[in-house]
């Protein structure tokens, strides 16, 4: 496949991880990668459809494309196709859709179509059983990579369409996930993500001695493997046990994006969410008694259906009292076909705003405290890629995932030192 291909990525790391794959095997069968601002013989815009405004995004990247070469050939993937009309899709020019499940057969369905034309059957994405696992040996990060171990969700959120192009729970087979961690190692990845639609439910669907926790200690016991991280987890997982067997694992990253949505224990039920306020209250106690100091994010949702004042400002003290390091703040938006968009009493547009920018301010001053909390203390950091104002420097993050500047030889170095200000950032001093 002698082409060029260009690609263009929506939504969560699943999705990025799906695109490195689709570029590795297109790099594979002879095509060049090329920016998806250039001119191309074929672009792909993997699409996001977990808000209205992705939607949105992923219809106006197709149609950029088209403007940019009227003689190329579009292909929209990914879960605006599973949630959008497929026909419509064709009728506004896209050439090929590939749905989620049909993304693991990018090269061979795009080699069809290029010489047949041949338009592929994308399988019903809630009737696809197992999983049909993706092989990744480099990223263009040539520090971390992101590693999806686990696709669908069995949760139906009120709000969430995702279960609906995501189909149901499947695992990764450890296996497969250990051999493409040997593989990145080979080519100098450090740093691994382990990232899923609801990572959560990882060997639910496996043999009773699968399970997250036994997948983490596996994977951070291969050869070159020094930090990992883990994507959006949800607070029912995190158990006495989850925890402490965690803080054991050296390889481990303090930092923990706990899904919350909502402090208001009436908003949490309205969402169907599977926990309230108290048991999220304990996973942090438990996260916090097992690490120290460890960062923890989270996604607010401002201006659910119904949602009144009382139940906002419980939702804004719920924060408060929580002391995120990150907080990643929504305004509700409404979604055909979700339980949410039957609901009554759907907030004003004005109100969602006050209420999101009075939760990000928070947000960000709960940030700038963490941070400096660091400052004097020893921190341990990983050299990402060269500063360009100052020569000889990297940026990178901490284990915490402070962003930070340091003086390093090279990418991929761990440097360790003090948390400092330098020029108004954050940096790791070393003692040498």
């Amino acid at each position: 496949m002698s082409r060029t291909v260009a690609f263009h990525t929506l939504g969560c790391k699943v999705n990025q991880y799906e695109t490195e794959v689709m570029e590795n095997e297109s790099l594979g069968a002879g095509a060049e990668i090329v920016p998806f601002t250039d001119e191309a013989d074929i672009y792909v815009v993997n699409t996001c459809t977990v808000t209205n405004i992705a939607d949105r995004k992923s219809r106006q990247m197709l149609h950029r494309a088209r403007k940019l070469a009227p003689k190329a050939v579009i292909v929209a993937a990914g879960c605006y196709t599973e949630t959008g009309d497929k026909a419509a899709l064709y009728a506004s020019g896209v050439d090929l859709v590939l749905g989620n499940e049909r993304k693991k057969d990018f090269v061979e369905t795009l080699s069809a179509f290029l010489k047949e034309k041949k338009l592929p059957e994308n399988p019903d994405i809630n009737k696809v059983q197992g999983y049909r696992p993706e092989f990744l040996t480099t990223v263009h990060e040539h520090t971390r990579a992101e590693l999806k171990v686990q696709d669908g969700c069995n949760e139906f959120c009120s709000y969430c369409l995702i279960p609906y192009a995501r189909g149901r729970i499947r695992s990764k087979a450890p296996e497969a996930v250990l051999e493409e961690i040997r593989a990145l190692t080979a080519n100098g990845i450090r740093e691994f993500v382990l990232t899923g639609i609801h990572l959560s439910s990882y060997g639910k669907d496996l043999p009773e001695e699968e399970d997250l926790l036994s997948l983490i200690r596996a994977a951070a016991a291969v050869p070159g493997v020094e930090r990992l991280r883990l994507g959006s987890l949800e607070p029912r997982v995190v158990t006495e046990t989850f925890a402490r067997e965690l803080s054991k694992i050296p390889e481990i990253c303090p930092h923990f994006h706990l899904s919350l949505q909502s402090g208001s224990a009436s908003v949490l039920r309205r969402m169907n969410r599977k926990y309230t306020p108290d048991e999220y209250r304990e996973a942090l106690r438990l996260l916090r008694e097992a690490f120290d100091c460890p960062a923890i994010t989270t996604d607010v949702i401002v201006g659910f259906p119904k949602e009144n004042e009382e139940e906002f400002r419980e939702s804004l003290e719920f924060v408060r009292e929580a002391g995120f390091y990150e907080l990643h703040v929504f305004q509700y938006s409404r979604r055909k076909g979700t339980a949410a968009d039957r609901m009554s009493g759907q907030v004003p547009d004005e109100i969602k705003k006050r209420r999101s920018a009075e939760m990000i301010a928070l947000g960000e001053e709960m940030s700038e405290t963490y941070r400096r909390n660091f400052l004097g203390r020893m921190a341990e950091a990983l050299a990402e890629e060269p500063d360009p104002d100052h020569p000889g420097f990297f940026g990178g993050y901490t284990r915490e995932y402070i962003r930070v500047r340091m003086k390093a030889d090279e990418a991929g170095e761990i440097v360790r030192g003090r948390l400092k200000l330098l020029h108004g950032s954050y940096a790791v001093e070393t003692e040498k």
